[in-house]
């Protein structure tokens, strides 16, 4: 496993190389400000968004998983404090930092599992729903109270949200911005797998093991299928998804899966 540390917040470990400190497929992005429940600084989210760009651009990353160094959250949102402290100006010159952060996450071209215990509270949840699968163990609770406070889902919670759960059960969670607990959290598909105390992590790192062991290029282009093709209509996402085949289908990593197939051995992926 090696490590690579973004800012004094965001740590980078890679896990699966051959050897020690080899660079292996899956990538941990750890958010580590403990002593603020992670809650996202300015400094946090510029962190955040340079650790995915880094992440996004190497193409021996097939995985990211997004994971937590405090107990008891995952991550509880935007830091208030530190927005107490902020003009409207500073506040105007704040968000595009903050955006990239969540769209960060969001916009990796890889399969990303957010590994969630704790709290995982606006700004904090939206990290994870900007992740495809989410794992969240019994100690989860998760919402988005930000009219609460004064404010709406900033980081992509409204858009991201009703995906997950349709319009009307997301209004109603955003609307009440109350908090739900993980047994009712994986009954209203807020979390896609739930797992006993503590487990978040290791099952979501063995979840992005799976995953990685199949084609990097056929991973990105499911990705890219599926977040393009979705909110079209059929015969759209369709053309979407031909166009991803298409892309796919003259790889090696597809004569290398099919030779492998043939020959009843584990593949070899060239990841091109």
């Amino acid at each position: 496993m090696s490590e690579e540390r973004y800012g004094e917040f965001v740590l980078v470990r890679r896990h699966g190389g051959e050897g020690d400190g080899a660079v292996g497929p899956v990538a941990e992005l750890v958010l580590d400000r403990p002593k603020a429940m992670n809650a996202v600084s300015t400094e946090m989210a510029r962190s955040i968004a340079g650790a995915c760009a880094a992440l996004g651009a190497d193409r021996d990353v097939r995985v990211v998983v997004l994971t937590s160094t405090h107990e008891r959250a995952f991550c509880v949102g935007a830091d208030l404090k530190e927005r107490n402290s902020f003009s409207d100006a500073e506040l105007v010159r704040q968000r595009p930092v903050a955006r990239g952060a969540y769209t960060g996450v969001l916009e990796l071209p890889v399969p990303t599992i957010a590994a969630v215990h704790g709290f995982a509270l606006g700004g904090g949840f939206e990290l994870a729903l900007a992740c495809d699968v989410i794992v969240a163990d019994r100690t989860a609770v998760v919402g988005l109270p930000e009219v609460s406070v004064g404010v709406i889902p900033g980081g992509g919670g409204t858009q991201l949200l009703p995906r997950r759960v349709g319009a009307a059960r997301a209004a109603e969670l955003i609307f009440t911005a109350r908090r739900v607990e993980a047994v009712e959290a994986r009954g209203l598909g807020l979390v896609d797998q739930l797992v006993e105390e503590g487990r978040d992590r290791e099952e979501a790192l063995a979840l992005g093991a799976r995953i990685a062991a199949n084609s990097p290029v056929g991973l990105r282009a499911a990705k890219r299928a599926l977040r393009l093709g979705h909110g079209l209509d059929l015969r759209a996402g369709l053309e979407v998804e031909d166009a991803a085949w298409r892309a796919v289908a003259f790889s090696g990593d597809r004569a290398e899966g099919v030779a492998a197939f043939n020959e009843k051995r584990k593949p070899e992926w060239p990841g091109e």
